[in-house]
């Protein structure tokens, strides 16, 4: 099928780049976002956050007037619901995004529509949507499809990998399944891999779950490694010598929209079956309180020995190196707590991937390395390993990048 009208309900890092990509094809694009500045900024080909070649993309498709953003949708052929979909309370899935992005859609729909659910979501989330459209349009009933595609791609790569990265398409019957490979043909050229609505919800959940658990194995052996004297980045290193091992490097922690959340979405619904996943997650995360604990205690050691508070240099902010992304962000959380417990220490925070912070005052890397007498790094940014190793410094180095 030719489809000349897509609408996407969500203009964040996922949603907009795919809204590009679509509208790069000669398809008519309207992405919809609840917030005007977002919407103002892309309208004038610009973007509200970094990733490398979407400007230039985004530029040319808004020029084109294939792509336009309001805060309201309008009446299409496919609808992308690419809203968060965070977790609250005691860590239970909240896809009240969803299903308002859902509602705003309903009226509109029309038969041979395609809608499709992109934002990661507990296993039923799709089944629940489509019996909520039935409920109010029992007329669609058969005559809609309804499929699920989460994304997959890495913060910093995302133009490359939506276009060559295989997807998994599942939708409520096998109808759905087929009209939403056709939509996504448009635009991917990797392998797409039909299933149903379920499984696919719970590929995604699985994929970064499992990235959790990696993660868990190698930030326990850190702590192993602390307690025991040995340089747990050599450790890891000859272990992965082994031709059937192949350990992650550890962290400050998890974060970030997927690893640091999905997994709590299948701990939610299955708690008794997913002991290791639950746990992996309490290890990433006790893992970021460490670290807090690990500076101030080497802020103590020095005051006392030095007879003088420390100038602390806290090196990164993002989940992960090399973007601007902060959410669920382990290194701002110990930035956070380290600064909780400051009395005449000098701090200095730094994170080049972003101009200003609302909570934190930025310092320049080059010249927070060379004031700070403590420098810990939480985010191995490329700035930080063009540093030369200093022994006159206490360094803290939980993300490897002198490997020490």
């Amino acid at each position: 099928m030719l489809y000349q009208q897509v609408c996407f309900l969500g203009l964040g890092y996922i949603g907009l780049p795919t809204a590009t990509l679509v509208a790069s094809k000669g398809i008519k694009v309207l992405g919809v976002d609840i917030n005007p500045l977002v919407v103002d900024t892309i309208n004038r080909g610009a973007i509200h956050f970094i990733e490398p070649g979407l400007e230039p993309l985004v530029k040319q498709v808004v020029s084109k007037l294939n792509l336009r953003a309001a805060t309201e949708p309008e009446s299409s052929q496919v609808y992308l619901i690419v809203v968060p979909t965070p977790f609250k309370g005691d860590h239970e899935p909240d896809i009240s995004f969803v299903s308002s992005a859902t509602e705003k859609i309903i009226p509109l729909l029309k038969k041979g529509d395609l809608y499709i659910i992109e934002s990661t979501s507990p296993v039923g989330t799709t089944e629940k949507m489509a019996q909520m459209i039935f409920q109010q349009r029992p007329e669609l009933r058969g005559q809609i499809a309804i499929a699920y595609c989460p994304e997959r791609v890495l913060p910093g790569n995302v133009i490359h990998e939506l276009v060559y990265n295989d997807r998994v398409i599942g939708g409520i019957d096998a109808q759905s399944t087929e009209a939403a490979c056709s939509f996504y043909q448009t635009f991917v050229e990797g392998k797409l891999h039909k299933t149903n609505a379920r499984t696919a919800e719970m590929c995604k959940l699985t994929e970064n779950a499992s990235r959790d658990v990696q993660i868990a194995f190698a930030n326990e052996l850190s702590l192993i490694c602390d307690k025991a004297g040995i340089n747990v980045w050599e450790l890891i290193e000859l272990a992965n010598k082994h031709p059937r091992v192949n350990i992650l490097q550890p962290g400050c922690g998890v974060g970030g929209h997927c690893i640091a959340v999905d997994p709590w979405f299948i701990v939610s619904d299955y708690p008794m079956e997913s002991r290791l996943i639950g746990k992996a997650r309490e290890i990433n995360n006790y893992k970021a309180f460490w670290s807090a604990e690990k500076i101030q205690n080497e802020m103590l050691k020095f005051r006392l020995e030095k007879g003088r508070p420390p100038k602390v240099a806290i090196m990164g902010l993002a989940f992960k190196p090399n973007i601007d992304d902060l959410r669920e962000s382990p290194a701002k959380y110990i930035a956070q707590k380290v600064m909780q417990s400051v009395n005449d220490e000098a701090m200095y925070i730094v994170e080049p991937n972003i101009e200003s912070h609302q909570v934190f005052k930025l310092t320049p890397y080059l010249e927070a390395y060379e004031q700070a007498d403590i420098v810990a790094f939480l985010v191995n940014h490329k700035e930080f390993q063009e540093l030369i190793y200093d022994e006159k410094k206490i360094i803290l180095d939980f993300c490897g990048t002198f490997k020490i």
